[in-house]
């Protein structure tokens, strides 16, 4: 049996999520009737197949078939989506629950079954050649809608398989989403022994912020135990996993293991090593620098690693109860004007929000945007600190970004990584400059610290995150990568990333295999260090100019995946072509440690 949970007072206020609006329960009847809705729309569709070619000769006729096909394809991705994001959102409160577990995989093979028929439509599509389809698209005005979401299809082109191929992938992605589950369920699992407390992996890296050094320490050894015990298995799922990737990919042309993903962010993959190498040469002016300033702040020669997100003071840093942070950050939205606010408030009235830790539920926060039909989920673990407030911003900032492109539905407002992480990104930071704005002036020095460190992580982190990956990706190529050589690459990244002021302490090596992103969505993490540098820039063109940034923002956001990253940052006079717009980036966060160090 688990022990006793102790729920933390500033958690126990924060909500949980009503999915009614979705279903009301696992036995809901609406579930079988939206699932029988969906065969009857994919029928339609399928009835369609080869007509599209057959009409390539009649711009007016293929234009006119295209509409109605991707119009179909799209209703059948609202129905099936919202009943496969009620079975996650469901499920990942519950990783503990078999029966949530098992009603999630087997929603997953039933919706695969439905979906997997219309593999034609793309092919199809992309079988047409590029006059005949803009001849098209210029004689319907309903087809040339699409046009962006067009885009996006035709870029794979180059990348597709036979039809056969296709729906053998499609029909096996069931069964290959086992090992996320298998993740899934081991980190729920999982108990940290921390002193006398028997710690959820949210708490205990939670505790890694506590004052108390000793509580940091022991928090971090019981971690360390933990995660030993179950690197065999977690390291297994990665090995799997990536040997999947790269098997599928080799099929499909892909060269390299992230280019996948760079296509799927419509950026270039030269574009990302150029960010990720201009991060990387300044570490030692941004990570290094800093955490040499705060092991002298914390009067020590060094930092064990479990020091690296300590507060600077010893006393209990400020506690907030889930009203507070809530209006904290209703109060940050309303400072950028617009509607933002108004929307960001639907979350917690409505409610759409699950916020309270508890055993089983899975560690982390996201934003589920379900479909454009409905409506987005919030999901994070309220324990009460600074970070929790900043995290429920970040996540708002996804969820109000959701419900402003749902406006083109969910084939169009569908946003690529390089942009969706923006918004998040943006009112994190709107939030950070109310806290420090009305901070008492013994608080602002800490203040600073957190502003920093979130800045570390979201930009050093996440691209020490990326070499580790893709170092590993590239080694597993070769074959199965042991446990220990996983350790030892993440070692040297995270060492690279930190300096020499960070002392990486005996089984921090294990420390890899919580990181969900690895296995969920590899080659994602890239995206938050490109977000944060983008917002840099938004946040410079905010400060010249206030009045005139808010609409121009609100369209980048309601545009949702009908611009590429470029054409959405244009408006704003930015061109994030240039590498000096990502080193412009790194110089913002090296002025705050700048800041820091003139604080003494």
């Amino acid at each position: 049996m688990n022990a006793p949970f102790k729920t933390p007072a500033p958690n126990a206020d924060a909500p949980l999520w009503d999915l009614s609006d979705l279903y009301a329960s696992r036995e809901d009847a609406r579930l079988a009737a939206d699932l029988a809705a969906a065969r009857a729309v994919v029928e339609e569709l399928n009835g369609l197949q080869g007509r599209l070619a057959a009409t390539a000769g009649d711009a007016a006729e293929l234009g006119g078939l295209l509409d109605r096909a991707i119009g179909l394809y799209e209703r059948a991705s609202d129905i099936l989506g919202g009943i496969g994001a009620y079975a996650f959102l469901a499920a990942s409160t519950a990783r503990d629950d078999a029966a949530a577990q098992g009603f999630e995989a087997d929603l997953r093979e039933k919706i695969t079954a439905i979906a997997t028929p219309t593999v034609w439509v793309t092919l199809e599509i992309n079988g047409i050649e590029e006059a005949a389809l803009e001849a098209a698209l210029a004689a319907d005005a309903g087809a040339a809608r699409w046009r962006p979401w067009l885009r996006r299809v035709r870029a794979m082109k180059p990348h597709e398989l036979s039809p056969e191929l296709e729906r053998f992938i499609a029909e096996r992605g069931p069964i290959t989403a086992q090992w996320p589950r298998l993740f899934d369920e081991t980190l729920a699992a999982l108990r940290v022994k921390a002193g006398k407390d028997d710690l959820t992996l949210s708490e205990a890296l939670n505790r890694l912020s506590d004052p108390k050094a000793t509580r940091r320490q022991a928090a971090a050894e019981g971690l360390n135990q933990a995660l030993a015990e179950r690197v065999p298995t977690l390291a297994l799922v990665l090995n799997t996993v990536a040997v999947d990737k790269v098997m599928e990919e080799r099929w499909r042309g892909f060269k390299r293991p992230a280019d996948s993903r760079h296509l799927g962010n419509e950026v270039h993959g030269e574009a990302v090593d150029a960010m990720a190498q201009a991060v990387a040469d300044a570490y030692p002016r941004l990570s290094h620098r800093y955490y040499a300033l705060k092991a002298r702040a914390m009067g020590k020669a060094t930092l064990d690693q479990w020091d690296r997100n300590a507060p600077i003071e010893t006393t209990a840093p400020r506690a907030f109860d889930w009203n507070t942070g809530r209006q904290i950050v209703l109060d940050s939205f309303s400072d950028l004007g617009g509607d933002f606010a108004e929307r960001a408030g639907w979350f917690f009235d409505r409610p759409w929000i699950d916020a309270r830790a508890r055993p089983g539920k899975q560690s982390g926060a996201y934003a589920h945007p379900v479909t454009a039909n409905r409506h987005p989920y919030v999901f994070l673990n309220w324990m009460g600190e600074r970070r929790d407030v900043l995290t429920l911003a970040h996540e708002l900032g996804h969820g109000v970004h959701q419900t402003l492109a749902a406006e083109k539905g969910t084939l169009l407002g569908d946003t690529p990584l390089t942009l969706a992480e923006t918004a998040s990104i943006f009112a994190e930071g709107l939030t950070f400059d109310r806290l420090l704005a009305t901070a008492p002036a013994a608080e602002q020095r800490g203040l600073l610290a957190g502003r920093i460190e979130d800045g570390l992580n979201t930009v050093v982190r996440q691209i020490a995150f990326h070499r580790f990956e893709t170092r590993f990706h590239d080694e597993r190529a070769a074959g199965e990568v042991s446990a220990q050589r996983i350790g030892e690459i993440w070692l040297e990244e995270m060492g690279a990333s930190l300096g020499p002021a960070v002392t990486l302490n005996p089984g921090y090596e294990h420390w890899w295999s919580y990181v969900s992103h690895f296995v969920h969505s590899p080659f994602y993490v890239y995206a938050y260090a490109f977000g944060d540098l983008l917002v840099a820039a938004l946040m410079e063109a905010r400060r010249a100019d206030p009045a005139g940034f808010t609409p121009l923002y609100r369209d980048l956001l309601a545009a949702g995946g009908t611009r590429t990253y470029v054409e959405a940052l244009a408006p704003f006079g930015l061109n994030p072509r240039d590498p000096e717009f990502w080193r412009a980036g790194c110089r913002r966060l090296e002025r705050l440690v700048d800041q820091f160090e003139a604080m003494g």
